[in-house]
């Protein structure tokens, strides 16, 4: 094995043990691995296989002591058939305009981060976040990633004021969201829904697999909504597999990271 194969391949890394943000009396801790070079796309895509998550030029997965409750959740997309709930989430906002721009932020957008926290997760990890850190947050990113910003059409039928925005990564078989916010005064629109309806039907006309939801944290009310999603799939110590209708998923260990077999940059 050659000295220049070995530097392809990732290292892993623990954090230490910190307060679970999710899971009242929880220790957290993470294994990471660094996303650089030329493969940060391939390696993604692999690991995010395996159940990370990406943030900046990390990619991340829950490594707790005792603690399975974090499950990677993703959505069948060609299977999925919104609800009647999600089809009038549908109707109420066909007044806004969708756009998807550059991972390049904002001011506005970071506005509109800003009021987000302060309502819905005050005292949390991000209700510090100034910036420069969410431009860190937007911008440091190595592998194909875009926004998805939405609008209030004016009566004029242009785009008005930003009312929700998505950071997504493109993968070879689907769209990971990894961060959303949304104007807090809006709550009827239910614009978290609604955009994760809208991930599924970019990634239906990409003729994309899935859509990634991240982590379905079973006993936190904040994560109970991705469970919706149906038909969704958990990944769990035997792989990815459906969640029956009963949404009564055991926890298992999820699956060790598998060897990463680097493709070919796209």
């Amino acid at each position: 094995m050659t000295e220049h194969y070995l530097s392809r391949l990732p290292q892993f890394f623990l954090t230490p043990g910190g307060a679970c943000p999710y899971l009242p009396g929880k220790v957290e801790r993470k294994v990471f691995a660094r996303l650089m070079g030329p493969h940060a796309g391939s390696l993604n895509d692999a690991l995010t296989h395996s159940g990370f998550r990406r943030s900046q030029m990390i990619a991340y997965r829950p490594a707790c002591d005792g603690c399975t409750a974090c499950v990677s959740v993703r959505v069948i997309v060609n299977e999925f058939i919104p609800d009647r709930t999600m089809r009038r989430m549908d109707r109420l906002n066909s007044d806004l305009i969708r756009t998807v721009v550059p991972p390049e932020a904002t001011r506005e957008q970071f506005t509109l981060l800003q009021r987000y926290l302060a309502s819905r997760h005050s005292g949390g990890g991000m209700s510090d976040m100034g910036l420069f850190d969410y431009v860190a947050m937007v911008e440091e990113t190595p592998i194909d990633t875009i926004l998805v910003e939405y609008r209030l059409r004016d009566s004029d039928g242009r785009a008005g004021p930003l009312i929700a925005c998505a950071l997504t990564d493109v993968l070879q078989d689907g769209l990971s969201m990894v961060y959303s916010f949304f104007d807090p005064d809006m709550a009827l629109r239910s614009l978290g829904t609604y955009m994760i309806l809208d991930h599924v039907r970019a990634a239906r006309s990409k003729r994309l697999s899935y859509v990634y939801l991240g982590y379905w944290v079973r006993g936190s009310r904040k994560m109970d909504y991705k469970s919706r999603f149906r038909p969704l799939e958990v990944l769990g110590s035997s792989g990815w597999q459906r969640l029956s209708q009963e949404a009564t998923y055991e926890h298992s260990t999820p699956p060790a990271v598998p060897p990463i077999v680097l493709s070919p940059s796209r």
